[in-house]
């Protein structure tokens, strides 16, 4: 894969100043796309993340945003456009946690999660379509979980969540495959990010990966950057597991 690739194209990741989102941020930076990153945090929190893409010596900027919200991502969309031009990439990644057993999770809990993990994706993808149409071209990649293809006690709203990006993606993707734009779904395992901290060295957890480790953000990325590239034109649709052989 040529090393500039995406020179020309713009990207736009969300939940992108850090984690797998940052990773991919620099990933697709490093192959020439400029970047977009939206996230709830601070100007400072994100200045690490434009400052590692842009000496790639592309252009980034720091776009705050709920995704949560139809009309936010509406906004936010339309500032993306007008500041750098138009959308080709759109990596849904922004995601929470509120975990508890079904008998103790508050409304809120859930509610909360899939207004992010699930009605953010749909939110940025409604709100990017006719970008795409228009285009004739693009690539949405979705961050889904192994969480949402078998289940965690726990985490039955993240994992529904996750379970849901995967009829979100299946279903854009037929919508969309005939005007060029590819549609795919990321699942990763366990990721070394600050949401997986207490899992690092918990043996149960390291056991239940034939791999007998976590997986590194820049190797989810490295996935999602394939995905992004013109090398991946003829699949859509797909759900691509990045989790040592967890779930297999």
């Amino acid at each position: 894969m040529s090393e500039m690739v995406l020179e020309g194209k713009t990207a736009v990741i969300t939940g992108g100043s850090r984690g797998i989102g940052q990773a991919c941020a620099v990933k697709l930076a490093s192959m020439g796309a400029d970047i977009a990153v939206i996230d709830l945090c601070s100007e400072e929190a994100a200045a690490e993340t434009l400052s590692l893409c842009e000496a790639h010596g592309v252009k980034a900027g720091y776009f705050p945003c709920d995704v949560s919200s139809f009309d936010g991502c509406a906004e936010v969309v339309a500032k993306i456009t007008e500041a750098l031009g138009g959308i080709d990439i759109l990596v849904n990644n922004a995601g929470i946690t509120r975990d508890k057993l079904v008998l103790q999770m508050k409304e809120e809990d859930f509610d909360s999660v899939i207004g992010v993990n699930l009605k953010g994706a749909f939110n940025m993808i409604r709100h990017t379509y006719r970008g795409f149409m228009r285009k004739k071209y693009g690539k949405i990649i979705n961050i889904s979980s192994v969480a949402g293809l078998m289940g965690n006690p726990g985490q039955a709203n993240y994992a529904a969540s996750k379970a849901g990006l995967v009829g979100l993606t299946k279903t854009v993707a037929k919508e969309l495959s005939s005007r060029g734009i590819n549609v795919n779904a990321v699942a990763p395992g366990f990721i070394e990010t600050p949401m997986t901290t207490a899992f690092r060295n918990n043996d149960e957890v390291l056991k239940a990966i034939p791999c007998g480790r976590l997986g590194k953000p820049e190797e989810v990325a490295s996935l999602v950057a394939f995905l992004a590239s013109p090398a991946s034109d003829f699949i859509t649709g797909e759900v691509i597991r990045i989790d040592g052989g967890m779930a297999m």
